[in-house]
C-alpha cells in the first residue's frame, strides 16, 4: 500500500471522526446529552452504530474534543519550560497565554455548550475525571524528572568521587618515591606524620562533641533528613518520599488549574463576553498563582 493511499485513509478517518462529533454536538445542544442516543447520532450522521462507538468508545467524549491534550496540558507546560522557570512559573505562564487566545482547553466556549455540560450529571462527571487524569499527568512529569535529575547527579557524584581517590592515590605515589632520596627527606616526612596525627588527637574531643551535637539533634532533625533524602533521591524511602512531593506540588497546581475552569465557566453561563472574562480572570489568575508563590515557587526549577 503507497504513501498517499495511507495519507487518504487516515483523512478519511479524521474526516469521519469529525462529522460524528459535530452531528452528536448539534443533537446534545438540542435534545440534551442524556436525551440523545447513539442510534441518534448514527442516523444523523449516516454511519453504522458500530462506527460511532469505533471512534468514541465512551458517549461522554462525543461532548469534549481533544482529549489527549486537554489531559496532557499542564505535563507539556511543564516539560517545555526554559531554562530558570520552576513548573509554577510554566503553569501560570501557559495559563495566561491560554486565556489571551481564548483557547477552549481552558472553557472558553459558547453558552449554550457550557449549559449542555452543566445540565448533565453524566458529563460533570467526566469532566471532573478528565482534571484528574490532568494532574496525574503532571505527577508523573514531575517524578519523570526528579528521577532524571537524580540519576544524573549520581553520575557526577559518582566520577568526582572517582577523580578524587586518583588524585590522593597520585599524591601517595609522590610521597613514596620522593621520600626515599635520603634520610633527611624520610625524616621530614616523619615528623610531618606525627604533627598530623598529633592535631587529628586534639581535634577529638571537639569532633566528639559536635558528634554528640548531632546525636541530640537526630530526634529534632528527622523530618528533615527524611526530607533531604526524597530531594536528593537517595534510598528507597528518599524515592517515595520525591514521588509524595511531586503528587502534592501536582495536586496544588492542578487546583487552581480546576478552580479557574470552573470560574471561567460559571462566568460562561452568566453571559459574560470572552474579552470580559479574559480580563477578569488574568487579575483573579495572577492572585490565584502569588499564593502558590510562597508554598512551591521554588519547586522544579529548571
Amino acid at each position: 500500500m503507497s504513501i498517499d493511499t495511507l495519507g487518504l485513509r487516515e483523512q478519511k478517518k479524521r474526516e469521519t471522526r469529525q462529522a460524528i462529533s459535530h452531528h452528536a454536538t448539534q443533537l446534545f445542544l438540542v435534545h440534551g446529552f442524556d436525551g440523545t442516543t447513539i442510534a441518534d447520532i448514527a442516523a444523523t450522521a449516516r454511519v453504522a452504530k458500530m462506527t460511532v462507538t469505533n471512534y468514541f468508545p465512551r458517549k461522554e467524549d462525543l461532548a469534549f474534543g481533544h482529549l489527549e491534550a486537554f489531559v496532557s496540558g499542564l505535563a507539556d507546560a511543564v516539560a517545555g519550560r526554559p531554562a530558570g522557570e520552576s513548573a509554577l512559573g510554566a503553569v501560570r505562564r501557559a495559563y495566561i497565554e491560554a486565556l489571551e487566545r481564548r483557547d477552549p482547553m481552558i472553557g472558553f466556549t459558547d453558552r449554550d455548550f457550557a449549559h449542555m455540560i452543566a445540565d448533565s450529571p453524566t458529563l460533570v462527571a467526566r469532566l471532573r475525571d478528565l482534571h484528574d487524569q490532568r494532574e496525574h499527568a503532571l505527577a508523573t512529569q514531575l517524578t519523570t524528572e526528579h528521577t532524571a535529575n537524580a540519576k544524573r547527579a549520581g553520575a557526577l557524584e559518582h566520577v568526582a568521587a572517582v577523580e578524587d581517590h586518583g588524585a590522593f592515590d597520585h599524591a601517595g605515589a609522590v610521597e613514596h618515591t620522593g621520600g626515599i632520596k635520603g634520610v633527611g627527606d624520610r625524616k621530614l616526612i616523619e615528623n610531618a606524620k606525627q604533627a598530623e596525627v598529633g592535631a587529628k588527637a586534639e581535634a577529638g574531643a571537639g569532633t566528639g562533641a559536635e558528634a554528640g551535637t548531632g546525636a541530640e539533634a537526630g530526634a529534632g532533625t528527622g523530618v528533615r533528613v527524611g526530607s533531604r533524602g526524597a530531594i536528593d533521591g537517595r534510598g528507597r524511602g528518599g524515592v517515595v518520599g520525591e514521588e509524595l512531593i511531586a503528587r502534592a506540588v501536582a495536586a496544588q497546581l492542578a487546583a487552581a488549574d480546576r478552580l479557574l475552569f470552573r470560574e471561567l465557566q460559571s462566568r460562561v453561563l452568566a453571559g459574560q463576553s470572552a474579552d470580559e472574562i479574559a480580563t477578569a480572570l488574568t487579575e483573579t489568575a495572577h492572585h490565584v498563582f502569588d499564593l502558590l508563590e510562597l508554598a512551591v515557587g521554588t519547586y522544579a526549577i529548571r
